[in-house]
């Protein structure tokens, strides 16, 4: 009984770390870039505008401020200044977060990617 009782206590930082979902995820420019594939049809890496405003800088930027985008009034009015929260919820859902913006983009789901694809966004200058 002795022996059982502490193989289930030395299980316990496991079964309590599953529940928080493990180790944070390290995050990796060269998969972000990858990751960043599905923003780049629209999005430049650059300041230069697209069919979506131009990443370069977006880290600490005011969400539809990026200059010569015709942004919708959701987006104009948010008041959310990009950060690795707001993006990655953003990212995540962007009709949840901004409703009523006008990006055609359902979202990125893993959490790994999101981080991932944030961490290359910083790299933008």
């Amino acid at each position: 009984m002795r022996r059982r009782m502490s193989v289930a206590v030395g299980a316990l930082p496991l079964f309590l770390l599953s529940l928080c979902g493990g180790p944070a995820h390290a995050r990796d420019t060269s998969k972000g870039r990858e990751v960043y594939s599905l923003c780049g049809a629209c999005h430049p890496t650059d300041s230069s505008n697209g069919a979506g405003p131009g990443l370069a800088g977006i880290v600490g930027r005011k969400a539809g401020t990026a200059a010569g985008f015709r942004y919708s009034r959701a987006m104009k009015s948010s008041g959310i200044i990009w950060d690795d929260k707001t993006l990655d919820a953003y990212i995540g859902e962007p009709q949840r977060v901004i409703p009523g913006n006008v990006m055609p983009f359902s979202g990125i789901a893993d959490p790994g990617a999101r981080a991932d694809l944030v961490e290359y966004l910083k790299t933008l200058k």
